[in-house]
C-alpha cells in the first residue's frame, strides 16, 4: 500500500480525515475530489480535471432540502434551467448547456445519469425519471461537462454523477414530516449505522400532494437501501432502490387561458412509475499500485401512461372523427449491465502518472404496447370514452451496448498535467412487431464510433488552475426515434410506432477554456467559455396541427456556445454562491419543417430553419444566487432564480408573430430552527412574490375558444401555449433526528 498511500496522501489528502479505507473514496461526497469516470476509482483533484465541474454535497441539500433533484439543481447549478412542460413538479426537462434530460418521451437527450456508477437514463427513450431518485438518499452530485471518454453512452453534452449515502459516513437515524400547500404531506425515514467491516443504511419516504392545479395530483413512494463491507483495502456495496410513483400533469395552456393558470388545457394525463433496481460496486487494490473496480446491475422499469388529447382531424375535416382521444401505453423494461475498470498509479521518470481503463456491457429488452380509444370532451374539458380501447402497437425492443475506454494523465512538471483517452462504443437497436401484421417494423440498426478526448491543465500554485479541453461523444437514435422518423408517416408522441427509415448518430465535439482558484480559505471562483458542435443533430419535426405529431429527423449541425461564471465567498455568518450561464444554441444547417400554427409559415404550413436561428425552449440567460445565515439555533436561506427568454417549439425559424417566452425571476426562502437536542422545526416558501411565469412554450391550436372554453373546433386558432411556473407555496416541517 505504500506508493497508493503516497499518492493519496498527496493528492488526496482532504479525504483521510473522512475515511480509513482509501477504496471507499468514491462513496463520500467532497468537492475537492471529483470522479472522471462513472465506475468506482481513486478520484481526481479538481484542480487537475479540465472541466468546469460543478460539485455539490449532503451539506447542500440538508440546508434546502429539495423535493427533486431537478429542483435542487435550478436553483444552484450554473446554466442549468427547467422545462415544466408535464406541469408536475416531479418530472421536469432539465436542460444544461443546451442539452436535456427529460421525463417525455421522444425529447432528444443529451446528459447522461449515473447513479453509484450505474447509468439511469431509461434504455429505451434515453428519458430521465427524476421521480425515481429519492433525495434524501444522495450524498453529492457532480455534473461534468464535455465528459471524459469514461462516460456514455448517449452523453453528448454532460454527465450527471450521483453518490449515494453508506451507513459508515452517516450513523444515526432521522425522521421527518411536513405538510403545508396544496396539501401536500410527506415523511422521511433514514436509518444508518456500522459494526465492524459492515455497514448499512436505508431511506424511506412517501409523499402526497393535490398539486398546485387541478387534476395535477402526485403521490411518491420510494425506498433505498445499502449494505456494505469495507477492509482496508476493499469496499463492497449493494444496493437496492424501490419506487411507486403515480404522476399527473396538466400540459401547457394556451396563452389567453393565463389568467387561470390552475385550470387544464385537458384531462386527465398521469403516468405511474414502478421501478426496482439492484446495484451492486466495489473496489479492491490488486498491488500497491492498482486499483481494480466494477459495478453490476438489473433493473424493472415500468411505466403506464393514460393521455387525454384533441383529435386534430375532427370538425370540418372529418364529421366521422370523434372530437378527442384517450391513448393509453405500457413500457416494461428489464436491462442487466456490468462494468470493470482498472486503475494504475505509476512514478515514470519521477513524473506522476494515472492510467484508467475499462469495459463495459448493457443489455435492455422492451415490450411497448400502446391503446387508443375514441372519446368526448366535457364542458370542463376532461374526456369521457364512447368506445373500447383499440391496439395500436404492440413491440419488442432491444438494446445492446458494448464498450471499451482507456484515460491516462500525466503531470509533464509540477506545474503542468496532458491528459489523453479514447471510447469505442457499439450501439445496437433491434425492433419487432408483436401483432404479426407489421412486418415493416421490424429493423435492426448498429452503431459504432471511436470518440477521442484530450485535456491540458496548468496549476501555477495552489489556488490557481487554468485548463483547455477537447472532447466528443457519440449518441445512438433510441428505439422511438428509430420507429418515428418518415416524413409521410408522422408519430404522435409519445407513444406510436411506424416503420420508418434509419437515422443517423448524433456525435457532439465540445471545446472548453476555463479557470479557477481560490482567493481566500471560504472564496472560490470559477469561469469558462466552451462550444459544442453537433453533427446529424436529431430533432422532434412536427407535422400537421397537432403539437405532439411530427417525425425524427436528422437536421444537420446544431451548436451551443457560451460562458459559465461562479463566485462562493463567506462574509461572517454569511455564505454567498453567485452562478451565471449565457448559452448560445443555434441551428448551423438549412432544413424545411412543418409548422402550420406558426403565423410565418408557407401555404403549405412549412416553415424554412436557416443557420443562425435559435433552438427553442432554450433560455440565453440564468442566474442562480444563494445566500445562507446562521447564528446560535436559526438559520436562513434565499434563493433567487432567474432565466432570460426562450423561441417556443414550433418556431424553430424564429419568426412566429406570437414572439418568444418571457423571462422570469423567482425569489425561495427556506430557514431552520433547532428547538433542542436531536429537534428542528423548518421552514420553506417557493415563488415567495407569486411571480405569474412560464418555463417554455409550444404553438398549437387553441380548440377551446368559446365563451366558457368550451369544445369549439369550428373557432380554432393557432396560439402559443405555455407551461406555467409554480405559484407560491410554503411549507412547515419538524425533523428529529438521533445518533
Amino acid at each position: 500500500m505504500r506508493i497508493a498511500v503516497f499518492v493519496l496522501s498527496g493528492a488526496l489528502a482532504p479525504w483521510f480525515a473522512w475515511a480509513d479505507n482509501p477504496a471507499e473514496v468514491m462513496e463520500m461526497g467532497r468537492i475537492d475530489v471529483v470522479g472522471t469516470t462513472p465506475l468506482p476509482s481513486l478520484g481526481t483533484p479538481l484542480s487537475d480535471v479540465p472541466a468546469n465541474v460543478q460539485t455539490f454535497g449532503g451539506r447542500d441539500f440538508d440546508r434546502q432540502r429539495p423535493p427533486s433533484v431537478p429542483s435542487f439543481l435550478e436553483r444552484n447549478a450554473a446554466a442549468v434551467a427547467i422545462n415544466a412542460a408535464q406541469g408536475n413538479p416531479f418530472q421536469p426537462d432539465i436542460s444544461y448547456r443546451g442539452f436535456t434530460a427529460s421525463p417525455l418521451l421522444g425529447t432528444p437527450q443529451g446528459i447522461a445519469v449515473f447513479q453509484d456508477g450505474v447509468r439511469v437514463n431509461e434504455p429505451f427513450g434515453d428519458i430521465m425519471n427524476w421521480d425515481l431518485i429519492p433525495p434524501n438518499a444522495i450524498e453529492a452530485i457532480q455534473l461534468v461537462p464535455g465528459v471524459s471518454a469514461a462516460y456514455g453512452p448517449n452523453t453528448l453534452g454532460a454527465a450527471l454523477a450521483v453518490y449515494t449515502k453508506s451507513g459508515d459516513e452517516n450513523p444515526g437515524g432521522m425522521l421527518d414530516l411536513l405538510g403545508g400547500a396544496w396539501a401536500r404531506k410527506s415523511a422521511t425515514f433514514e436509518q444508518g449505522g456500522s459494526h465492524g467491516p459492515w455497514d448499512y443504511y436505508v431511506t424511506a419516504d412517501a409523499l402526497d400532494d393535490d398539486g398546485w392545479a387541478m387534476h395535477n395530483p402526485s403521490k411518491v413512494r420510494r425506498l433505498f437501501a445499502k449494505g456494505g463491507y469495507q477492509t482496508g483495502n476493499t469496499d463492497l456495496d449493494v444496493s437496492l432502490t424501490l419506487a411507486r410513483n403515480t404522476l399527473e400533469g396538466t400540459q401547457t395552456l394556451p396563452v389567453s387561458f393565463f389568467d387561470d393558470i390552475r385550470q387544464p388545457y385537458t384531462f386527465p394525463d398521469h403516468n405511474t412509475n414502478k421501478l426496482a433496481f439492484l446495484a451492486g460496486k466495489g473496489s479492491t487494490f490488486l498491488s500497491d499500485h492498482a486499483l481494480l473496480g466494477g459495478t453490476a446491475y438489473w433493473r424493472h422499469y415500468r411505466n403506464d401512461s393514460f393521455a387525454s388529447d384533441a383529435n386534430d382531424v375532427s370538425g370540418d375535416d372529418d364529421e366521422d372523427q370523434p372530437p378527442a382521444v384517450n391513448d393509453r401505453s405500457e413500457i416494461d423494461q428489464r436491462s442487466y449491465g456490468v462494468g470493470l475498470q482498472l486503475t494504475l498509479e505509476s512514478l515514470p521518470g519521477g513524473h506522476t502518472n494515472r492510467l484508467v481503463a475499462g469495459a463495459s456491457y448493457d443489455h435492455a429488452a422492451t415490450r411497448f404496447t400502446r391503446y387508443s380509444q375514441p372519446a368526448d370532451f366535457t364542458p370542463e374539458r376532461g374526456t369521457v370514452a364512447t368506445g373500447d380501447f383499440a391496439l395500436d402497437t404492440d413491440a419488442d425492443t432491444t438494446l445492446e451496448q458494448q464498450a471499451v475506454f482507456v484515460t491516462d494523465a500525466f503531470a509533464i512538471s509540477d506545474a503542468w498535467l496532458v491528459t489523453l483517452g479514447g471510447r469505442y462504443q457499439v450501439s445496437r437497436v433491434t425492433i419487432a412487431d408483436r401483432t404479426g401484421s407489421d412486418p415493416a417494423l421490424d429493423g435492426d440498426h448498429r452503431f459504432s464510433k471511436f470518440t477521442p478526448a484530450i485535456g491540458l491543465s496548468f496549476r501555477p500554485r495552489p489556488a490557481f488552475t487554468a485548463y483547455a479541453s477537447y472532447t466528443q461523444s457519440m449518441r445512438a437514435p433510441t428505439p422511438v426515434e428509430l420507429t418515428c422518423a418518415d416524413p409521410g408517416a408522422p408519430c404522435k408522441l409519445p407513444n406510436e410506432f411506424i416503420s420508418d427509415p434509419p437515422l443517423k448518430p448524433v456525435t457532439s465535439n465540445t471545446y472548453e477554456i476555463g479557470a479557477r482558484g481560490h482567493l481566500a480559505e471560504a472564496t472560490g471562483w470559477s469561469a469558462a467559455i466552451f462550444r459544442t458542435d453537433l453533427t446529424d443533430d436529431i430533432q422532434f419535426v412536427r407535422s400537421g396541427t397537432a403539437s405532439t405529431a411530427g417525425f425524427f429527423q436528422n437536421v444537420g449541425k446544431t451548436r451551443r456556445e457560451g460562458v459559465e461564471l461562479g463566485a462562493m465567498g463567506r462574509a461572517g455568518p454569511v455564505d454567498l454562491a453567485l452562478r451565471y450561464g449565457y448559452i448560445r444554441a443555434t441551428f448551423q444547417s438549412t432544413f424545411s419543417e412543418a409548422s402550420p400554427n406558426n403565423s410565418a409559415a408557407d401555404e403549405n404550413g412549412a416553415i424554412l430553419v436557416q443557420p443562425g436561428n435559435h433552438l427553442t425552449a432554450i433560455p440565453q440567460h440564468t442566474v442562480k444566487l444563494r445566500a445562507d445565515y446562521a447564528h446560535g439555533p436559526w438559520s436562513l436561506g434565499a434563493s433567487v432564480v432567474g432565466a432570460s427568454w426562450s423561441y417556443a417549439r414550433g418556431d424553430e425559424n424564429n419568426q412566429d408573430a406570437g414572439g418568444r417566452v418571457p423571462g422570469y425571476m423567482v425569489v425561495n426562502l427556506d430557514g431552520r430552527w433547532k428547538v433542542w437536542r436531536g429537534l428542528e422545526i423548518y421552514g420553506q416558501v417557493e415563488n415567495l412574490f407569486d411571480v405569474k411565469y412560464a418555463t417554455m412554450g409550444v404553438l398549437g391550436q387553441n380548440l377551446f375558444d368559446s365563451p366558457d372554453r368550451s369544445y369549439a373546433p369550428q373557432n380554432a386558432h393557432p396560439e402559443q401555449f405555455r407551461g406555467p411556473g409554480l405559484p407560491r407555496g410554503a411549507w412547515v416541517g419538524v425533523r428529529y433526528t438521533w445518533k
